[in-house]
């Protein structure tokens, strides 16, 4: 046999009514609903010959119970409280214009239901074997899997609740979230989901179903009944604009929204001190639901790493460049695809560094194609730039292209003392010869004990070179790769910004070295660039929701 199991019409009837033609054009014999009736649409009313015209079997979930008792609030397990100032206002609405009559057919629904069909043993839950409104997410620590599962002993365990569908073998229980009909599953799809398993032989095969329906109708009448946009643009645009702190950090990053505007720390401010921007475009306007990334919490910055030696060997160089560094060059096939990638995948500014970028035999063609596409600043110690890896440079003057520098001192013997004899004189020439070029540099000076009361002389030594103030800037010394002392950096204490090297993916560019930053590398070679943004996500909101704070920048751009 095969049978079509929804979950969560939530007012949908547009969605229902396909749930019915979509499962019996597939042959199902069988049609269940396993819940929530009311919770996001309008016309909670319009279900009910649906259901029973079509002989759909139901269970109860949380929003039934509580509509068919004339409960204060849907009893839907929201911890956060702009949860459930949304959730308050839309059953308001639902137990405000339910008919009694509905009312009181939802009041005679099982909460759970349990059968054999075709030799296998189903179990139908709203939230799961535990509780009613318990969230079954897929992220769950396989012990929470087990314990749900085994709290059933069924071959088939059908829930829903959460809104976003999966499936998967937990022992000797196939597990099915079914999704939600009366909303999209967060994912920029406007289909709802249902689930189709097939029963013959006592072997259940599920298949989870997006299912195309009148969204546009179904928009139409939440407008007509007042709701508030935020609800309507979910059904309009695939993402989920309200129930967002109840997600789970895995899979909240899947979304484009991850934070109700309300939430945002008020202590938290991000520092600009240097010159990478403070992208904030994400948190213009006043949706009430803003995304992690584009904002100052996760800037649109990709750093690329084109290589990792260097012809100096900085005493604290946080990535552990030297001229005796592995290469790890990226191709210059490879570095063009991910500047393409980069803008596709939203980013607004380009960091390139090393190692010592002017090292890459194919630097030039890299900053020339980059700078066309976004801003691109290029970080290098201006040592090489009189050499054949750097003709060109001067064609880029004028471009959406800033080169960096470092200057340690404002004498040879401070700046030396760190980054080897002779470069201070090599880099004054650098800072020079790139002036030269109508490409004055930004120069940052890494502050340690020896150079601290150096500063006010670097700045103004710079000055007298030309560089306008705002040219210069201080960073701290980081304590990463080979750097014994400095500020500590980690992704529960810093912001993100996510860096590409021939290893991978990785949190922050200082810690973009596999080998002394193990525990900031995020996937391996090849991972697309949108799938690092979702990972850098969860990790953060992993960090967040382990003490409810928010980390700091500790900002390379500067």
């Amino acid at each position: 046999m095969r049978i079509a199991v929804c979950g969560g019409p939530y007012g949908n009837p547009y969605a229902l009514q396909a749930f019915v033609d979509d499962a019996r054009a597939r042959g199902c014999e069988r049609l269940y609903c396993l819940g929530d009736l009311g919770g996001f649409g309008a016309d909670v009313n319009a279900l009910w010959p649906i259901l029973t015209g079509n002989g759909i079997e139901c269970v109860a979930g949380n929003y039934d119970v509580a509509i068919a008792r004339g409960d204060t609030d849907c009893g839907c397990g929201y911890r956060d409280a702009q949860d459930n100032a949304y959730a308050q206002l839309i059953y308001d609405h639902t137990l405000a214009t339910t008919g009694r009559d509905f009312a009181a057919w939802m009041g005679t629904l099982p909460t759970e239901r349990r059968e054999t069909v075709d030799g296998v043993d189903l179990h139908m839950v709203h939230g799961s074997t535990l509780a009613l409104n318990d969230f079954w997410w897929e992220s769950l620590p396989e012990d929470q899997h087990r314990l749900r599962a085994e709290a059933s002993g069924a071959d088939v365990v059908l829930c829903t609740h959460s809104g976003l569908p999966w499936q998967r073998q937990v022992g000797r229980t196939l597990v099915v979230n079914v999704g939600v009909l009366g909303k999209p599953a967060n994912d920029g799809r406007r289909e709802v989901w249902y689930a189709v398993l097939d029963l013959d032989g006592g072997r259940p095969v599920a298949e989870l179903v997006p299912l195309a329906y009148d969204w546009r109708a179904q928009a139409a009448s939440m407008r007509a009944a007042g709701l508030p946009e935020v609800f309507t643009e979910t059904i309009e645009t695939g993402w989920w604009t309200t129930c967002l702190e109840i997600l789970p950090p895995r899979e909240r990053s899947r979304g484009r929204y991850h934070l109700y505007r309300s939430t945002l720390p008020s202590g938290f401010r991000p520092a600009n001190d240097g010159w990478g921007e403070t992208t904030t475009d994400a948190l213009a306007g006043e949706r009430p639901v803003v995304p992690l990334f584009g904002t100052a919490y996760f800037p649109s910055r990709l750093w690329i790493y084109t290589n990792f030696h260097c012809n100096l060997a900085c005493d604290y160089c946080a990535v552990a460049s030297s001229p005796k560094a592995a290469p790890r060059t990226l191709p210059a096939g490879t570095l063009r695809e991910l500047v393409d990638e980069a803008v596709e995948t939203g980013f607004t500014e380009l960091y390139v560094t090393g190692g010592e970028p002017f090292l890459h035999p194919g630097i030039i063609d890299l900053l020339d194609h980059a700078s066309e596409r976004l801003p691109t600043v290029v970080m290098t110690n201006a040592m090489l730039l009189g050499g054949r890896r750097a003709a060109g440079l001067d064609a880029l003057a004028g471009r959406r292209l800033t080169v960096q520098t470092s200057l340690d001192g404002a004498t040879p013997a401070t700046h030396d003392l760190h980054r080897g004899r002779g470069s201070w004189q090599r880099t004054m020439d650098g800072i020079r010869h790139l002036t030269g070029l109508g490409l004055p540099p930004r120069v940052a000076l890494t502050e340690t004990p020896d150079n601290t009361r150096e500063i006010p002389a670097v700045a103004e030594l710079l000055a007298g070179l030309g560089l306008p103030a705002g040219h210069f800037a201080v960073r701290p010394m980081l304590r990463r790769g080979f750097a014994e002392t400095g500020v500590e950096i980690g992704e529960d204490s810093s912001i993100p910004e996510l860096t590409v090297t021939a290893d991978g993916l990785h949190w922050h560019p200082a810690g973009a070295d596999l080998a002394t930053s193990p525990d900031l590398h995020l996937a391996p070679p090849g991972t697309p660039l949108a799938t690092g943004r979702e990972l850098v996500t969860e990790r953060f909101f992993t960090a967040r929701l382990g003490d409810g704070s928010l980390p700091r920048p500790v900002q390379c751009a500067i």
